[in-house]
């Protein structure tokens, strides 16, 4: 990553390492079409969609990206995340591995209709 915090998800995406970018370019362009209306922004260096609340994140790192659609929503896709690996809140996606985008994009649209549904108003 450049020296300088990118403050824009393409700036993000421009300053990450060239194996990272097709993964970090499809993973925004699915969230994106998931939540046209969320605010995306770079919040601890990191790319966030949020509305208001937090829906997801990614990031990239030397190896892979992590997907991060919040912890309950992983839990939710438990038995279709065998051959990935995961924690509690992140879906590690390899870069010599295709994005699984309709996971994502499932996982994404799970993400929010869940936030959507909730009474409370906190952020995470």
């Amino acid at each position: 990553m450049a020296t300088t915090r990118p403050t824009t998800i393409a700036g993000y995406i421009a300053a990450a390492p060239a194996a990272a970018r097709p993964h970090l370019r499809r993973l925004h362009a699915i969230l994106r079409s998931v939540t046209p209306d969320a605010t995306e922004t770079i919040k601890w260096g990191t790319p966030f969609f949020i509305e208001p609340r937090f829906l997801f994140a990614f990031s990239a790192h030397k190896a892979h990206a992590n997907f991060a659609p919040g912890a309950a929503t992983l839990a939710a896709f438990r038995g279709e995340l065998t051959g990935h690996r995961t924690t509690d809140n992140f879906l590690q996606l390899p870069y010599d591995r295709p994005v699984p985008e309709d996971l994502v994009r499932r996982m994404a649209e799970h993400q929010l209709r869940s936030l959507r549904a909730r009474d409370d108003a906190a952020f995470w």
